[in-house]
């Protein structure tokens, strides 16, 4: 019976990938420990790239920074913690596929890999704007003034230390990883949508071309975020924000079109009784040259029209305009003397518009906006507490309308969740349009600027506000997780160290305040499997989606409770394995399996 192993090794799905692609590459060495493991051999790896590599050229296309070689790597290191359910801080906690997690953004999305590798079809983050300050993701590649003066050639003095270099290569080592591993969760017609101001968009274009693909980028959205200038502004009002879209493969995403406003419908009418319905007059020349497009043309009333305006061409040929006008298709004017237009009808144009990349705030909301729905479902006590960079719940929202459609079940991500925002414009959105979506939000348990009686971080603002608009009638539940070490003690020891009294302690390497819960979603991040999945109880076992896992964590199991989860074939089983008493009783639970379902993956931790 095989031991699941808790690590997420982002560097080890790469070397996948690259035995996939070429299988020539791939050989065996001998890691740290002594043990043969796979690896790419890099130099037949170079043959079969042989003129499309480069290594170390003094001169190329990219943006670089002091820390960026610390950033990558940071993408590619295993994560070893896990996250915590909390099920009384939940709602609808067995149910619900909605996820609010407390943690560093960087450990939950190595975390998240194997579940949601190729699933997130939909992922918006407002992350920190560097305003040249120190900011919460403190992680430890970003550098000290020391630290960047050194990586840049400014250590001498000589060159002018421009501090905002650094907090510019601060931000960009914060950055680059997660937009790394968030690529990797995206579907194939996936999309991200990043919120930034002017200090550091141009900065994010690059980073994002660089991960995504250049030729992925989709747009710069132009969001105007306030509704009067700002008076004491010392240059120009900062009225805007951007929104930089890139899509994991642009040509399988575009985006969905926005459903028409009532303005646009108005412009449809029907004067002249015509029982196609409403229409509405299109201007029948162009500028465009259509050597066909040249012919005069009569009215009703016998007016001649020698042909298009000065300048310009019909835009349909003769032949066409004659189908058009024995159609009835073609508006002469209510005295029948005008110069002729297309008639457009309702019925026969598409049923939605095209979006387009600037969205003022009467249409998706501004600052002040977001700031009263935020007051409206948080009691702060302090007004110091209330976020300034908080974005509209109809911003986010007119972004799941872009993003896809409402019955797909699309997940939606979001890694810098702040007051959750992105939760509620999915819950809200869902009982819009009769949606599925399903929301995953991130936050790093940030504490506030002054201590509040009933909230302690940002994360809990964003799970009052969460709990507070289900509670007052917009459908949804969630799950609460944590980042938190792993259930499991690492009982590696040096054979110089091993003791025979401590082999007693070593039977059982379950930490001794985790419970079978804790164990049960360790469990699922390692298998692969989704934690929003519903569970139900079966006696003392744990029962996820249709039978994808049956856990068991009980300290004894005994062959009735090893039967009755066989009998039940689910595709995986997981026991505690401290609860068999010997190999024998291991070796009789393996035999119960290939006997009543041998397609079970059996696995104890």
């Amino acid at each position: 019976m095989e031991k699941l192993t808790s690590a997420t090794d982002p560097a080890a799905r790469d070397v996948d990938r690259l035995a996939d692609l070429f299988p020539a590459a791939v050989t065996e060495v001998t890691d740290a420990a002594g043990n043969l493991t796979r690896a790419i051999d890099f130099d037949l790896l170079r043959e079969r790239l042989d003129g499309y590599v480069t290594d170390g050229a003094p001169e190329r296309y990219r943006l670089d920074w002091p820390g960026r070689r610390v950033a990558q790597r940071a993408a590619r290191e295993p994560a070893t913690g896990t996250l915590r359910p909390s099920r009384a801080e939940s709602v609808d906690f067995d149910t619900a596929g909605n996820l609010l997690i407390e943690g560093d953004n960087l450990d939950v999305l190595k975390l998240l890999q194997e579940s949601f590798l190729g699933r997130i079809k939909v992922i918006y983050i407002d992350p920190p704007y560097n305003t040249g300050n120190d900011f919460i993701y403190d992680d430890d590649f970003t550098q000290t003034r020391a630290g960047y003066l050194a990586g840049s050639g400014q250590a001498d003095g000589v060159a002018n230390p421009e501090s905002g270099g650094r907090f510019h290569s601060r931000w960009l080592s914060m950055m680059y990883p997660r937009l790394a591993l968030a690529r990797d969760l995206l579907t194939d017609d996936g999309v991200v949508f990043v919120s930034i101001d002017d200090h550091e968009v141009d900065n994010l274009r690059k980073i994002c071309a660089e991960i995504f693909g250049e030729q992925n980028f989709v747009a710069q959205i132009i969001w105007q975020k306030v509704y009067a200038p700002k008076n004491s502004a010392r240059w120009f009002s900062e009225d805007h924000d951007y929104i930089v879209v890139f899509a994991r493969n642009r040509e399988r995403w575009q985006p969905r079109p926005l459903a028409r406003t009532e303005a646009m419908e108005a412009r449809y009418r029907n004067p002249d009784g015509d029982p196609r319905g409403p229409w509405k007059a299109e201007n029948m020349s162009a500028r465009n040259r259509y050597d066909a497009g040249v012919y005069p043309i009569t009215t009703p009333s016998g007016r001649v029209i020698d042909g298009p305006p000065r300048g310009s061409y019909w835009r349909i040929s003769r032949q066409r305009f004659d189908e058009l006008n024995d159609d009835d298709r073609i508006w002469w004017g209510a005295g029948g003397d005008n110069a002729p237009a297309v008639k457009r009808f309702l019925s026969e144009v598409s049923a939605g518009r095209t979006p387009q990349t600037l969205w003022t705030y009467d249409e998706v909301g501004h600052t002040q906006d977001a700031k009263r729905t935020l007051l409206r479902y948080v009691p702060f006590e302090n007004t110091a507490n209330v976020l300034n960079s908080v974005k509209p719940v109809e911003l986010v929202q007119r972004i799941l309308q872009l993003a896809g459609r409402p019955g797909d079940g699309d997940i939606v991500l979001d890694f810098f969740a702040g007051s959750a925002t992105t939760a509620h414009a999915v819950l809200a959105q869902n009982q819009a349009d009769g949606g599925n979506r399903r929301f995953i939000s991130v936050q790093i348990p940030e504490p506030l600027p002054v201590a509040e009686s009933g909230l302690s971080s940002i994360f809990e603002i964003g799970l009052t506000r969460v709990r507070n608009v289900i509670s007052a009638g917009v459908p949804g539940g969630f799950r609460v997780l944590r980042l938190d070490s792993s259930n499991f003690m690492d009982l590696r020891v040096d054979p110089d160290e091993l003791r025979q009294d401590a082999l007693v302690d070593q039977v059982d390497r379950v930490r001794a305040d985790r419970d079978a819960e804790d164990l049960l979603f360790e469990t699922l991040l390692t298998v692969g499997l989704d934690p929003g999945l519903p569970i139900t109880r079966l006696s003392s076992s744990f029962v996820v989606g249709a039978g994808e896992l049956i856990a068991c964590f009980d300290d004894r199991v005994d062959p009735a409770v090893v039967r009755a989860i066989a009998e039940r074939r689910p595709v995986r089983a997981v026991f505690r394995d401290s609860a068999f008493a010997d190999d024998a009783a291991r070796v009789n639970a393996e035999q119960i399996f290939a006997a009543l379902s041998p397609a079970t993956d059996v696995r104890a931790v």
